[in-house]
């Protein structure tokens, strides 16, 4: 599946003169495989919450970009992502979430292998009775791990194996939320919830990015997180986002509120951030609470959106953590109708990416730049190959 490469130079323009993405970027498949490589394999990405597998032997299979993965807490604690296939003949090792109590066995021929990703049993390889051959050495034929670090309660992955290390890579995040660099504990099965939306992922990330929107499409939330209280957070190649100097905490029907985090500077008492991580992971902070919503591309047009919450300690308060959920629930809920309205937007003939507000929207031009940028420098290395 191939397309004619677009024009891209209009997007890397200036946030005054530039233009949004040509609509291909969304509609085309062509384009979105293209995308999945330069943008998501490449790069450190977001996966899953070191939550979805609590407990050791703990696995769940994932698809990502079309990469069947697996992803488990081995029998040391320590949580790991491969290649969801046996070295064998290729066939899918586990389908559904579940326990793993001793070893992952193929469903095909039986090989199995440790938790760790090692090649254990090979039974009958050398004929019936005979579970060795020479020609087939265990210790080279684990399973395939997949790059990955966990930040934030995250599992972030690279595929390809290529990116600095994470901390290299996303040094300027790490130093600007360094405050934050302590434990969190996720909230549970009531602090977890997925979205559904029939859109490309980048717009979720666009809409992200921007308090613009917020008086109309927020208004709850604008009442007192208000337009005028909103700065931009802008690194380019990086991250871009928002936030705000007003930040009101949440108060249980007794008073109770959720714990601080440990040694927040004053401004947090009233400020919280909300970053997007290039490429699919958007970020909030808060004095009391964080949460994180992983964008998973499941086609072109479809995203589902994985969020989850964390707290300071590991036991809060259950009523509160759930309301918690709940007005987080609402707030998304309510961009829903925004990026699928985009989506749709996108199969009009003469729109042309869209032309950008100097003043409001610099992060959502920063992320297209991003788009840009690496696809201009995915393209120029394949043509060298």
């Amino acid at each position: 599946m191939t397309s004619t490469p677009t024009d891209l130079s209009a997007v890397r323009q200036p946030v005054e003169t530039a233009l949004g993405l040509p609509n291909a970027h969304y509609t085309d498949p062509a384009l979105h495989a293209e995308e999945s490589k330069a943008l998501l394999i490449d790069g450190w990405s977001g996966l899953a919450a070191t939550q979805d597998v609590p407990e050791p032997g703990d696995a769940v299979p994932l698809d990502f970009m079309g990469i069947p993965l697996l992803l488990l807490r081995d029998r040391s604690g320590t949580v790991r992502v491969f290649q969801n296939i046996c070295r064998h003949r290729g066939m899918i090792l586990v389908e559904e979430p579940r326990k793993i109590e001793g070893a992952i066995r193929c469903p095909y021929h039986s090989w199995c292998y440790s938790t760790e990703g090692r090649l254990v049993v090979t039974p009958h390889v050398g004929g019936p009775g005979q579970n060795a051959h020479e020609r087939v050495q265990k210790s080279e034929l684990g399973l395939i791990e997949v790059r990955s670090h966990i930040w934030q309660g995250l599992v972030w992955i690279n595929v390809s194996g290529t990116a600095p290390a994470f901390e290299d890579a996303n040094a300027r995040l790490l130093e600007r939320w360094a405050e934050f660099d302590q434990p969190m504990y996720h909230g549970g099965a009531d602090s977890t919830f997925r979205l559904d939306v029939n859109c490309n992922w980048k717009l979720a990330v666009e809409n992200y990015c921007e308090s613009y929107h917020l008086p109309w499409v927020h208004p709850g939330l604008n009442s007192y997180s208000r337009l005028e209280d909103h700065y931009h957070i802008e690194e380019p190649g990086l991250f871009s986002g928002q936030g705000t100097l007003v930040y009101r905490q949440l108060v249980g029907d007794e008073g109770q509120t959720f714990p601080d985090f440990a040694g927040l500077a004053a401004k947090w008492d009233t400020a919280a951030e909300y970053i997007s991580v290039f490429p699919n992971v958007l970020l909030g902070v808060h004095r009391d609470h964080s949460f994180a919503i992983i964008l998973r591309p499941e086609a072109q047009d479809r995203t589902s959106e994985h969020v989850h919450l964390f707290y300071a300690t590991p036991e809060t308060d259950a009523g509160l953590r759930a309301r918690n959920t709940q007005q987080w629930k609402l707030v998304f809920e309510e961009d829903v109708f925004v990026v699928e309205g985009m989506q749709r937007g996108r199969a009009a003939p003469g729109f042309d990416g869209g032309h950008f507000s100097p003043v409001m929207d610099g992060p959502t031009h920063l992320f297209h730049d991003w788009v840009a940028g690496r696809l201009q420098a995915y393209r120029t290395t394949l043509a060298a190959e």
